[in-house]
């Protein structure tokens, strides 16, 4: 069942997606050759909680482990908090150190992918049309979505209906209407879709060996179109505006 929202839980959402996006650039600058991910991940409990917060993903499946970040990775920086009883989700992918050219592109062509996903997101549409217009933008540029794991909805639980596939068709149910949450996240591999999970339950690899890159938003669907919750104060005041890419 889709939980539609009201407009105070959408600007309770929109208090919780701005704290959860002002942990974005110091946890962002910090992700460096040489820092181990439960650093980052310390990083992240203390900004959140010193907002009044509570971390949503902290000792999730044991993650992130001690793994010591090296020159050239591209690091997945996937945050979630509850505040007032209300998720947010957020996510970005960035480059520690010199990155490739084609990871680079990769990491361009990714968050270029969230923000024409978002764009979908309007009342009358439908969620295949979010699906099919970041699928359709990933492969134009020579990538692949990966089919395992999807978005989702949010608000009180973390996971709400509908689940949000970064493939599909235009016209695909169910309808989008006002009131409506999602956590959109496009997962982009360089080469194959196809991704494996590692033995401890929780690493997923991609089957070739292959990068792969994630962004993510918390989006609102109201009368007058979509509406990001994790970002600035000052964005949420014209919805449907994004930033420029």
């Amino acid at each position: 069942m889709i939980n539609l929202k009201t407009a105070h839980e959408i600007d309770l959402m929109a208090r919780a997606g701005s704290l959860l996006a002002s942990v974005l650039p110091p946890l962002k600058e910090a992700c460096r050759p040489g820092v181990k991910t439960i650093e980052l991940d310390r990083i992240a409990d203390r900004l959140i909680r010193d907002g009044g917060a509570t971390p949503g993903f902290l000792g999730y499946h044991g993650f992130p482990g001690n793994r010591k970040i090296a020159e050239g990775d591209l690091v997945s920086l996937d945050l979630g908090l509850v505040l007032e009883g209300f998720w947010a989700d957020v996510g970005v992918t960035v480059g520690a150190g010199k990155i490739t050219p084609e990871a680079a592109r990769l990491l361009k062509v990714t968050e270029q992918a969230l923000y024409v996903g978002i764009d979908k997101a309007r009342p009358g549409g439908y969620l295949g049309d979010i699906s099919s217009a970041i699928q359709k933008h990933v492969e134009a540029a020579g990538f692949s979505v990966i089919r395992q794991f999807v978005g989702h909805g949010i608000g009180r639980q973390m996971h709400e209906d509908p689940q949000v596939p970064n493939f599909g068709t235009p016209g695909t149910p169910p309808r989008l209407k006002p009131g409506m949450t999602l956590a959109i996240e496009p997962m982009v591999n360089a080469g194959t879709h196809e991704v494996y999970m590692k033995p401890d339950g929780w690493t997923i690899c991609t089957a070739d060996g292959a990068l792969s890159a994630y962004f993510e938003h918390t989006v609102a669907i109201t009368e007058k179109g979509p509406v990001v919750l994790t970002t600035s104060p000052l964005s949420l005041q014209e919805p449907g505006a994004r930033r420029a890419l």
